[in-house]
Formats: C-alpha cells, structure tokens, sequence
C-alpha cells in the first residue's frame, strides 16, 4: 500500500482539450470519387481527341471507318491543305497584331480604373463602380447595329483599329471586377508608407500597386487575349475583305471547299485553336491562382 505524504494535494488526472490536429490529414475520396472524375475527364477531352485523329487521317479512311474508328494510315497533308484554304498566314498575322494593340492597353486602363476604384478616394466611386459592371449584363447582339453604324461614319470599317474600341468595351467590366478585387487585398499600410515617402498617385500605382498584382495581372491577361484570339462577332461584321480577317472569322472560307472534306476542316479547326491549347496547358495555375487571390483576405 502506497503512503502519502502529508500536506499533499491530491489531484485526478489533467485533461485537456488539444483540438484538432493541424496534421489531420485530409478525407480521401476514395477509388468511385476517382472513377467518377476519371470518367468525367475522358468525356471532357473526347472531342478534342476526335478532333486530332480526324484531321491526321485520310479522306478515305474517314469515308470508309467513320469518325470514330482508329485511323488506318496517318497523313499530314491535310494541314497543308487547310493552311492554304484558311488563308492562316494571313489571319494569324491580323489576330497577332490585334492581340498586341489591345489586350496590353485594355489591361493597363481596366488596372488604373480598379486601383482608383479599390483605393482611392473619388467622387462618386460607388456609382462609378456600378456603372463599370453594368457593362457585364449588357448582351453584344444588341450593340452591333450602333457600333457599326459609329465605326463606318469614322470610317474604321475593314481595319483592325475598328475592333479595338468594341472590344475594350466589353472587356474592361470583367478585367476592373477581377483587379479591384485583388487591389483591395494589398494592405493600406504599404500604400500609406509610400505616401510619407514622397509618392504621388500615379508612383504607387507604378512601382507599388502593379509590382503586388501581377498574379491577377497575369490573369486578366490570359483571358482577355483568348477571349481577343477568339471573337468572331464583331469581327464578322467589321472587316470584310481577305486581307484584314483574323482566324475565326478565316475559318468561314472552309464553308465551301471543305463541305465534305471533314479531314480538312478539323486540320483547319486545330490549327486555328492551337496557340488557345498551348496557353491553357501552360498557364493554367496563373488563370485559377489569380482569380481565386482576391476571394478571401490574406
């Protein structure tokens, strides 16, 4: 028998609540979670995989197999064929151009608006604001008869300088939605410190705000130069001859000498969303990173 001295205090055993571990590791789906996504991913990418063995296989082999057979012989003749047809040196020069003039301008401006908008005091920012995001809700269809009739009275029909204008408009809501967002994370402390040290405005937009934003920056960019790459709409109705047309609306002249040529055209279809594939296969953690940083408070 154990003895105890005296004066000592008896006391029962400590429990304490720890909480959760911060090692927990993480539920797993398990094997049906990755059958489900498996099977979601092969039903996701099948058109882009019919399209690639459509366009490297002969016209007869198409006509005798059907599409969804393996090719018999592979052949890249067809992306000569399509390359002449579709006018690509061309179009990719036009779109090329288009991107440069206005993807950088309309990202600098849509930056300026949502530093102003996210950290400067201005007069009526709210309405400024609201009036910007009014631009998301407004349908393009409606807009075409306005915008063409504005661009043939200055006469910028046929040119790609017409295009800038419609595009910048329709543009800029999503870019200042996505920046403004991001601005309001930066802390007022930096911005505070660079205006004791002498920095106006336009210097701690310069050197502070756009330094910080570059991974929405580089996200705004991505997508507005695939959303340039691929417009067709306004492209359509402005240029007209063979010498201005970029890539989608250059496509249309498969309309006819590829009518039962399907080899051809999905050539001419892959060559046309080719520089798309490449820039989502390596850009994809900037898109989803920098619309996802302004989300929460860091």
């Amino acid at each position: 028998m154990t003895s105890i001295a005296p004066g000592t205090a008896l006391t029962g055993p400590r429990i304490t609540d720890a909480g959760p571990s911060r090692n927990t590791p993480k539920p797993k789906g398990g094997i049906g979670t990755t059958i489900v996504v498996a099977l979601v991913a092969l039903l996701w990418i099948s058109p882009l995989a019919l399209l690639v063995t459509t366009a490297v296989r002969p016209l007869s082999d198409f006509v005798s197999h059907g599409p969804l057979s393996w090719p018999g012989a592979f052949t890249f003749e067809n992306f000569a064929d399509a390359w002449g047809i579709g006018n690509f040196a061309t179009t990719y020069r036009n779109s090329t151009i288009l991107l440069m003039l206005k993807v950088p301008l309309g990202v600098f401006v849509s930056a300026m608006l949502a530093y102003a908008l996210a950290k400067l005091r201005i007069w009526f920012g709210a309405a400024i604001m609201y009036i910007v995001f009014l631009g998301l809700t407004i349908p393009i269809y409606i807009t075409i008869v306005p915008v063409f009739v504005m661009a043939r009275s200055a006469g910028i029909t046929d040119s790609l300088i017409g295009l800038i204008g419609p595009y910048l408009a329709f543009g800029i809501p999503f870019e200042v939605l996505v920046l403004q967002a991001f601005i309001r994370q930066i802390p007022d402390e930096i911005i505070e410190a660079a205006k004791i040290d002498g920095a106006g405005p336009w210097r701690i937009f310069l050197t502070v705000v756009l330094p910080l934003s570059v991974p929405a920056l580089v996200t705004v960019f991505i997508l507005d130069a695939v959303a340039t790459w691929n417009e067709f709409l306004f492209a359509l109705i402005m240029l007209n001859s063979d010498a201005s047309k970029t890539i989608p609306v250059g496509l249309l002249n498969f309309q006819g000498q590829f009518a039962n040529n399907s080899t051809g055209l999905a050539a001419g279809i892959l060559i046309a969303v080719v520089p798309i594939l490449i820039a989502y296969t390596f850009l994809q953690r900037w898109i989803v990173g920098g619309l996802t940083a302004g989300a929460s408070k860091g």
